[in-house]
């Protein structure tokens, strides 16, 4: 295990630590969304590069709309299988 000890400007602190999120747990969940963010970003900016590289054409919002739409009817159906 790793101590990190940090600055922070009083109020910030003040506001962290009445929102209790100056806990080890708090701290190790914020930190851990935070590189899973990261991660995905990374990985979406590698796709991006390669759909270029392979010159598909961008989608339309009307398309990305359209996916967005088939992808949840897919996930309500599945849930109401169960």
């Amino acid at each position: 295990m790793i101590k990190i000890q940090i600055e922070l400007p009083d109020a910030t602190a003040q506001a962290a630590q009445a929102a209790g999120l100056l806990t080890p747990q708090a701290l190790d969940r914020l930190l851990s969304n935070a590189l899973r963010r990261q991660q995905a970003a990374n990985y979406l900016l590698t796709v991006a590069d390669e759909v270029a590289a392979a010159g598909v054409a961008p989608m339309t919002m009307e398309e990305i709309n359209a996916e967005v739409k088939a992808v949840r009817k897919v996930r309500r159906q599945r849930a109401d299988r169960h």
